[in-house]
């Protein structure tokens, strides 16, 4: 008979049940991707379960990770170090977000411990303390849902305005019957989409089921949350932004884990939201560069949402005014069905939209219209708008007062003598009453205020034209706040608003007469206006700035800027009307002026499918020095498809180092192959400590 070895003073033993805990530590080097066995003392047993915070000692030092599974036994051959403390029993990542995490890492050529950071915000021990929702809840996570709903039920979705769309009011039911439903949804002029989208939340709640909707920016995200509330009840909705500040933001992810709320509403990150059985998961404007992640691994937010909406059953909704080739694409695969208005609806909802010089009567009665910055049927549409007491919304695609200087006779881009870097003027050089500045059409003559270099600051009081030596500059874009100033003198009397571009972004103005001076994205909803609609007139300015910009994506992005400015107007029977200035033989001008995004993002993939850009093609940038570039791209190991563009030399670093980007496409059904060998190449030059970093995208939303 034997009996247990009695256990020494101060010496560890290991837990009884399941003592061997998986950990993934939070290390940023890609070859140590992967989970590392620990041993559990026995006094850690009942805090060290699944999804809790932990640390240990790895290579020596004490570093963070996540407890992921409990087992009998290791695989490791050697002895296991032990887990030295659970920093706390919440457990803060579930099995399904593991997964999700995993996924997306695995899919953008990242590491776990990239996406868990970007999934699970920081610990802030005391809002992790207070009770929420007024009783303490308890810490675990629930392997069943409740069988009953909150008390008052929810309300049944209406289906009213959903009617208006095909196969809205299937996409209603879909949702409150539990079918995972994918569905594209291209919303009319002036909806009150927010509204809608509270209706698909009230279709979840009916399945027992929640919902996640994810926004571009917080200002979206107060007006769905609103909308949820109001039809819903507060106490079902929660909010999740970094605007929240850390404690707060915090206090909502629990309160989401924990089973408190049903209904969340954020930003980037709360695609990650720990909300239990989802029955819809919704993106916003998925057009919007700020769905894209900064941080490695970079993911989208609309990939992280089909992923997951793929893996819980969930219904998906990808939604906005404008619609991207990626949208497209799901629709195109069958993977998705439009809900769109028939053209009647349209017609009955859209503005008129006028571009600049669409008719010969036009350019006959003001015969520089294509050259002026503001047009004369620019201010006849505002003078009308005014004169019937709306406001007119003015979107500049720039901030600030004076971006950029150009020669005034040939438009080269004024240059540094010195370092070759951009002209400009100051704000208090142009706007101090010296005459310096650039006129309503952008012209600026000789004064004695200097352009300065906006690179190495040098004034350049002689400034003479390399190309054609004239002496004379105009303003490339005059910026929101200069406009504001030169349609205060074109209106005198009438209130100008600025929205954005230094000014303090707003969510609402008034209905009365104002012009609204506005950036993309900070256009304000008019008070009172169902769906904010309530503009009498927009003045899309300065188009060629947009499109002339060196970007894959320049005519999808800037349809889906003027779609959410001039989708702020009233129809056109109401004599609601849209001045865009570009030019009207352009399809991204055609579509604006037919209200047509889906023949627009059809158009956009096949041409992108014809010269195998993204989405028709999986697509790799790998960015560093030369000499990393280089070393990695001949180390990778692709499949036979892989196609090699570049390297192409960059705008240089901060520091002035040179670097280079190289581009690697597959076709989509190896895409799983190319980010498999990026992370291995990443992970081959971790492990040897190569000196340089090498940053690499998949899918990059900023191709050039």
């Amino acid at each position: 008979m034997t009996t247990a070895r009695p256990t020494r003073r101060g010496e560890r033993r290991a837990a009884a049940e399941l003592p061997v805990a998986r950990v993934a530590v939070d290390v940023p080097l890609a070859h140590l991707d992967r989970p590392f066995d620990y041993q559990v003392p026995d006094q850690l047993a009942d805090d060290a379960q699944p999804g809790v915070r932990v640390r240990v000692r790895f290579s020596g030092r004490l570093v963070d990770g996540v407890l992921l599974d409990r087992v009998e036994r290791s695989d490791h051959v050697g002895k296991l170090g032990w887990l030295e403390r659970v920093v706390s029993p919440e457990p803060v990542l579930s099995a399904e977000l593991a997964a999700l995490c995993r996924t997306v890492a695995d899919r953008y050529a990242g590491t776990f411990a990239d996406v868990v950071r970007l999934a699970v915000p920081p610990r802030h021990a005391r809002a992790e303390a207070e009770p929420v929702g007024g009783a303490t809840l308890p810490t675990t996570l629930p392997t069943t849902l409740p069988t009953t709903l909150p008390t008052p039920p929810p309300p049944a979705p209406n289906q009213d305005g959903w009617r208006r769309y095909r196969h809205g009011a299937a996409l209603l039911d879909a949702v409150a019957a539990g079918r995972g439903a994918h569905a594209v949804w291209q919303p009319v002029p002036g909806e009150d989409w927010p509204g809608r989208l509270a209706e698909v939340a009230a279709g979840a709640l009916v399945a027992g089921r929640g919902t996640l909707i994810v926004c571009p920016d917080q200002r979206d995200v107060a007006r769905v949350a609103a909308a949820c509330g109001e039809l819903l009840g507060q106490d079902r909705v929660t909010t999740l932004t970094a605007d929240l500040g850390p404690a707060r933001r915090y206090r909502s992810w629990l309160a989401i884990r924990r089973g408190h709320s049903r209904v969340v509403v954020g930003t980037r990150a709360a695609a990650f939201a720990p909300i239990a059985d989802p029955g819809v998961l919704v993106v916003w404007d998925d057009g919007d560069d700020l769905h894209a992640e900064p941080r490695a691994p970079y993911p989208h937010t609309r990939d992280v949402l089909m992923h997951r909406a793929h893996a819980t059953g969930a219904a998906l909704l990808v939604a906005g005014f404008a619609r991207t080739a990626e949208a497209q694409l799901l629709v195109e695969s069958g993977w998705a069905r439009e809900v769109t208005a028939e053209r009647t609806e349209l017609r009955a909802a859209a503005p008129r939209v006028t571009p600049v010089g669409e008719t010969e009567a036009q350019l006959v009665d003001d015969p520089h219209a294509r050259a002026a910055r503001l047009p004369r049927v620019a201010f006849d549409a505002a003078r009308a708008a005014i004169g019937r007491g709306e406001p007119v919304l003015i979107q500049v695609p720039r901030a600030g007062y004076v971006p950029g200087l150009a020669c005034a006779g040939c438009r080269e881009p004024a240059r540094c003598r010195h370092c070759a870097g951009p002209l400009g003027l100051p704000r208090a050089a142009v706007g101090g009453g010296t005459g310096a500045g650039p006129g309503a059409n952008g012209s600026a003559n000789d004064t004695a205020v200097s352009p300065t270099c906006r690179w190495c600051g040098v004034a350049a009081p002689t400034f003479r034209c390399a190309t054609c030596g004239s002496r004379r500059l105009r303003a490339t874009v005059v910026g929101a706040r200069r406009t504001a100033e030169e349609l205060g003198r074109a209106f005198p009397g009438v209130a100008v608003r600025g929205s954005g571009g230094g000014a303090d972004v707003h969510a609402t103005v008034p209905a009365g007469p104002s012009l609204v001076v506005a950036t993309p994205g900070a256009e304000p909803w008019v008070d009172g206006v169902a769906g904010g609609a309530g503009y009498g007139a927009a003045l899309l300015l300065d188009g060629w700035a947009l499109l002339s910009r060196p970007d894959l994506r320049v005519a999808e992005e800037t349809l889906r800027r003027w779609m959410a400015a001039a989708a702020l107007v009233r129809p056109a029977g109401a004599g609601g009307r849209v001045v865009v200035a570009a030019d009207p033989e352009l399809a991204v001008v055609a579509a604006l002026v037919r209200w047509d995004p889906v023949g627009h993002a059809a158009a956009e993939l096949a041409g992108r499918t014809e010269v195998g850009f993204p989405p028709a093609v999986r697509m790799a940038a790998v960015d560093g020095a030369p000499d990393a570039v280089a070393e990695l791209i001949a180390a990778l190991v692709l499949p036979d498809s892989a196609e090699v563009l570049g390297p192409v030399e960059l705008d240089p670093a901060p520091s002035g180092a040179v670097r280079e980007r190289a581009l690697v496409r597959v076709p989509r059904t190896d895409g799983r192959a190319l980010a498999a060998a990026m992370a291995a190449g990443q992970a081959a030059r971790t492990a040897r400590k190569a000196p340089d970093p090498v940053r690499v995208q998949l899918d990059p939303q900023e191709i050039g």
